[in-house]
């Protein structure tokens, strides 16, 4: 039979917990933020992130089979708790090896399951990125040629943890990669990670930048942009696609 403190970080009993802090005036939020088309069917309760992150720091050592109920749910916000617990886990010191292993088959198995652009920044970085952080990275080279834009954005942002350590050579590559890409949600988290990629190796980006600046989406383009001088803002700017 489970302990008393199995039972305490159970997807029921966060489930529960998060109900209780809906509101419908969050709500109207949610619905006027996630309009049906962007919702993958999801369905939203009004609860503030703000509180989904403090309750999933109460269950940040909840099991992997519970996080996994958590990703099954419907509501959005449960499975941003699922995502939340994931990040926070991944990205304490005090986490163990093996619990990241774990984080990290689930992540990748149930990608199913983060199919939004909140959730894959919750958890990408800090549960992929770091277990692969003494890996190799293929993984990372099929997510970013998946036809999901999904695991795609995995794919980048994964990359911020290798970034953080002044390490951005698959940044850029995975960059190069998605440089075509049609998918807004993948324009910008390129264009974030290509301006992280920025402040650690100034040149590594100008060189990206005089290479493939031309053809990168617009959004793309000023995202990675963001802390340049106005002349080189200018610049690059000009040179980029209208789209």
């Amino acid at each position: 039979m489970p302990s008393k403190a199995e039972n305490a970080l159970a997807a029921k009993q966060f489930i529960e917990k998060l109900k209780k802090r809906a509101t419908a005036a969050e709500l109207k939020k949610y619905e006027r933020y996630f309009p049906p088309e962007k919702r993958n069917g999801d369905v939203f309760i009004g609860v503030r992130m703000g509180h989904v992150f403090e309750l999933a720091k109460e269950f940040i050592d909840m099991p992997p089979e519970e996080i996994e109920k958590l990703l099954e749910s419907k509501i959005h916000e449960v499975r941003a708790g699922a995502c939340s617990i994931m990040g926070k886990s991944g990205s304490s010191k005090k986490t163990p090896e093996s619990r990241v292993n774990e984080l990290y088959e689930l992540y990748i198995r149930r990608h199913d399951r983060v199919n939004n652009w909140d959730l894959v920044d919750l958890a990408a970085h800090q549960v992929v990125g770091r277990y692969l952080a003494d890996k190799p990275r293929k993984i990372l080279y099929t997510l970013a040629r998946s036809k999901n834009q999904w695991e795609r954005r995995t794919a980048i942002i994964s990359t911020a943890h290798f970034i953080w350590k002044k390490e951005v050579d698959d940044a850029l590559k995975i960059a190069e990669i998605l440089v075509r890409d049609k998918e807004e949600f993948v324009q910008k988290a390129v264009g974030w990670m290509l301006r992280f990629v920025g402040d650690k190796d100034r040149k590594q980006l100008v060189g990206f930048l005089d290479k493939h600046a031309a053809k990168m989406p617009r959004v793309m383009l000023r995202n990675s942009i963001e802390h340049f001088s106005k002349k080189e803002w200018e610049h690059y700017l000009s040179l980029g696609k209208e789209a």
